[in-house]
């Protein structure tokens, strides 16, 4: 195992993310399954039809880290409360 000497440079997570990501692309193929069109984001499928998915590894960019989604809630907020029952 290599360690890291002490004092080293870590890079700053959030330098990486300040520009936005680009819009995802509409993409085809045929289910591997059934054979059926379906239609996904940049490579990534799931077909309504027989219910086969992809691995999410397979498409074609990767994967907003959660500090890149614009619709995550701000840093310190509470999560809602359950409802009885639920």
């Amino acid at each position: 195992m290599t360690r890291r000497p002490h004092g080293a440079y870590l890079p700053d997570p959030s330098a990486e993310s300040t520009a936005p990501l680009p819009a995802p692309e509409i993409t085809e193929a045929e289910c591997r399954r059934c054979g059926t069109l379906i239609a996904g984001l940049d490579g990534r499928y799931a077909c309504g039809v027989c219910g086969w998915v992809n691995d999410h590894s397979e498409g074609h960019r990767r994967l907003p880290r959660a500090d890149e989604d614009p619709d995550r809630p701000a840093a310190g907020r509470k999560r809602p409360r359950r409802l009885p029952g639920a």
